[in-house]
């Protein structure tokens, strides 16, 4: 059995938890959390020790992996600590807000030959990874054009919206990582943004947006389109087009089930999309844990790495910079 301590037992990392302790390769051997009275809670329903200091899973040397699902500020701190102590690293996305404090935390573990797996679900979902290998076999000839659309069913609570880092590195950051994904072995040079707020007004109290649009332009030319929301009223709409030069691509939503009603009134009238991100990317969570496994064990090379992390947090920073300048940003990575 692999041996994990899960660090942060919030709504996210209650639900790693689940899957950790029902997947057959790992033991969730610690928990921890600032919420003590939590992290015993949890510990229990997962037959885990809770531990006061994660400095005790990091000098345990039977830990083979630290799961970092706490808050974003304390992402760096704990991921410098585990690679110093030679662990596996999973990491949920954002790595941190400031990139300067991402850049001087892969100078600082690159001595340590540091094993990290960024949390970017959506690589592991089967219908967006599905279209990347028919992307790759050349069924639609040369890739011209990425079109992704991401609305969440409502916004999260103000309080965490203060925090997050705003719509560009909180949301559509998994976005501009799948941008890349897709790019192979492209890269972004250029992006411009805009944003607004038309009918949830708190946005502009916390300076931040609940709509919010890119427009990405790679290396070899390649054309690249977001578009967010923090609100859409028919559920929780994820799609990926992709265009090229002999067909597209199409990644789309996922139902409640597949069930069609025809009535004299309507036609093709299906259930509602799925409404909650932890059940639109059920299966993608559970097969980024099994990639884990094989990382830990076969020392497999994930497809989602700690410089994945570090280049969408450039991006999202220069999409915010372009929204404020008002014009096309390149970026550097």
């Amino acid at each position: 059995m692999i041996n994990v301590a899960l660090f942060g037992l919030g709504r996210i990392g209650q639900m790693h938890g689940e899957n950790l302790h029902a997947h057959k390769k790992f033991n969730l051997k610690y928990t921890f959390d600032i919420d003590k009275n939590l992290s015993k809670k949890i510990s229990n329903k997962f037959d885990a020790l809770p531990i006061d200091n994660p400095r005790t899973a990091f000098q345990d040397k039977n830990v083979d992996i630290v799961f970092i699902a706490s808050s974003t500020p304390t992402h760096i701190n704990l991921i410098n600590e585990a690679t110093k102590y030679k662990k596996i690293v999973f990491c949920e996305k954002p790595l941190d807000l400031d990139i300067k404090k991402v850049n001087s935390c892969k100078k600082r573990i690159k001595k340590f030959n540091p094993k990290i797996q960024l949390g970017f679900n959506r690589r592991y979902d089967p219908g967006h990874s599905s279209i990347k290998k028919d992307l790759k076999k050349g069924d639609i000839g040369k890739l011209e054009k990425i079109i992704i659309t991401s609305r969440d069913p409502a916004p999260p609570p103000i309080n965490y919206l203060k925090v997050s880092g705003g719509i560009f590195k909180d949301m559509m950051i998994h976005d501009f990582d799948l941008i890349r994904f897709y790019l192979q072995n492209d890269e972004v040079e250029s992006i411009y943004s805009i944003g607004s707020n038309i009918s949830d007004k708190r946005f502009n109290k916390i300076k931040d947006y609940e709509l919010a649009s890119c427009i990405l332009k790679s290396k070899k030319g390649v054309q690249c389109i977001i578009t967010n929301s923090r609100h859409c009223s028919f559920g929780y709409d994820q799609r990926v087009e992709l265009f090229g030069s002999k067909g597209m691509l199409i990644s789309g939503n996922k139902n409640k089930n597949e069930t069609q009603t025809f009535t004299k009134n309507n036609t093709f009238q299906k259930k509602p999309f799925l409404n909650f991100f932890i059940d639109r990317y059920l299966d993608a969570y559970k097969l980024q844990l099994d990639e884990l496994a094989a990382y830990a064990t076969k020392r497999k090379q994930p497809i989602s790495s700690f410089e994945d992390g570090r280049r969408a947090l450039i991006m999202a920073n220069a999409a915010l910079d372009s929204l404020k300048q008002k014009k096309q940003i390149k970026i550097k990575f």
